[in-house]
């Protein structure tokens, strides 16, 4: 009980002491409102409202049909445009996508002979010009075999439902990960100014005169960081992901909350670790970098680890935001249930005691010195 008290003790000492650090309050506002909301509804991951201009040397139903094929949001209405203009238009960045209808076009089609229509692209916008000159092929394509009516009926249909997302709309998935990513940096970062700050005004050294163990003092900074980011994910699920950005979240986000503080279990270790390897605040964020930047772009959220290197992937087991990843993808993006995730559960227990010993350990060492 006595230990229980001096861990209590010393959680308040720490939130009090976060209340009055205005920089980091500052920071953890921004990084679970604005950092979130902007990316989200900011970044477009496919084609959206992409400017097209047509130059229609047939003037035929045919060129019309397919100029009509263009709809939002993925494409504005088609702009029509002379041919001499064409090259000038690309070159001011004018439109993403100019089409050129050669003239008897339809004519042609019909007479069995292989017109070519040519598609012109901006390819300075670069995710737009890619995935853009693909939608169009298809589109085309598309129009083009019932137009002529050589389509023949396909013994397979294929039917294709959107469980979560429908409309696959990439800020929806972007908000989640943002939230991921971003207790992964605070997790590091507020344990290990927490430690840095308290060394640097001597309060470290008050503590050592007290009656208090190496595990009291870290498990208190450990449990009240882990109570902030907590509350501040809460929070952030509640008014920016489900009220401003509107994300129906499908899982329970009590079960989210309990993963997500196993995670920082692991993760805040990580930070009183890198805090005993750096002398002072400004150290401790440069040695910072090597470690939140790999975990970040490498935990799956960024790019599937299916995507990476075989021996990248098995390293990245190692790391607890591969597992929290994981986990926060098949909580709230699939509803996965205990009997799933337990696996994914028992991995980042493991990685998180095995950080926390380690932690100790040098932390120990560090008071002793």
């Amino acid at each position: 009980m006595k230990r229980l008290a001096h861990i209590y003790r010393l959680g308040l000492k720490e939130l009090t002491s976060l209340r009055h650090d205005s920089v980091l309050l500052v920071f953890l506002l921004y990084a679970f409102s604005v950092a979130i909301y902007m990316p989200a509804k900011g970044s477009i991951m496919g084609v959206h409202n992409a400017s097209v201009a047509i130059v229609d040397e047939d003037r035929s139903a045919l060129s019309r049909k397919l100029a009509d094929a263009l709809l939002p949001p993925e494409f504005q209405a088609p702009v029509p445009l002379a041919y001499d203009k064409m090259d000038s238009a690309l070159d001011n960045a004018d439109f993403t996508f100019v089409l050129n209808v050669p003239p008897n076009f339809q004519s042609d089609l019909l007479a069995g002979r292989q017109p070519q229509v040519q598609l012109n692209v901006d390819a300075t916008a670069m995710s737009q010009a890619f995935m853009g000159a693909g939608y169009l092929g298809r589109i085309f394509q598309r129009e083009l075999l019932e137009y002529s009516q050589q389509a023949t009926p396909s013994p397979i249909g294929m039917t294709t439902r959107a469980l979560f997302n429908p409309n696959l709309e990439g800020g929806w998935f972007l908000a989640v990960i943002q939230i991921v990513n971003n207790i992964t940096i605070l997790a590091i970062i507020l344990t290990g100014t927490a430690l840095l700050r308290e060394r640097e005004h001597g309060t470290l050294d008050h503590l050592l005169v007290l009656p208090l163990t190496a595990l009291e003092i870290m498990l208190a900074k450990i449990l009240s960081n882990a109570l902030v980011v907590v509350l501040c994910t809460w929070v952030s699920l509640e008014l920016v992901v489900k009220g401003l950005i509107g994300v129906p979240l499908a899982g329970p986000q009590p079960m989210f909350l309990a993963v997500t503080a196993l995670y920082l279990f692991a993760s805040t270790a990580l930070g009183i670790f890198l805090a005993t390897l750096a002398r002072s605040i400004p150290q401790f964020g440069l040695l910072s970098i090597p470690v939140i930047i790999p975990m970040l772009l490498l935990s799956g959220g960024t790019t599937p680890l299916d995507s990476m290197p075989t021996w990248l992937q098995w390293v990245m087991q190692v790391s607890p935001s591969t597992h929290f990843v994981s986990l926060s993808q098949a909580i709230l993006f699939r509803h996965a249930s205990l009997e799933l995730i337990w696996p994914e559960l028992l991995a980042l227990t493991s990685i998180g005691l095995v950080f926390f010993a380690i932690a100790l350990g040098r932390f120990r060492k560090s008071l002793a010195a």
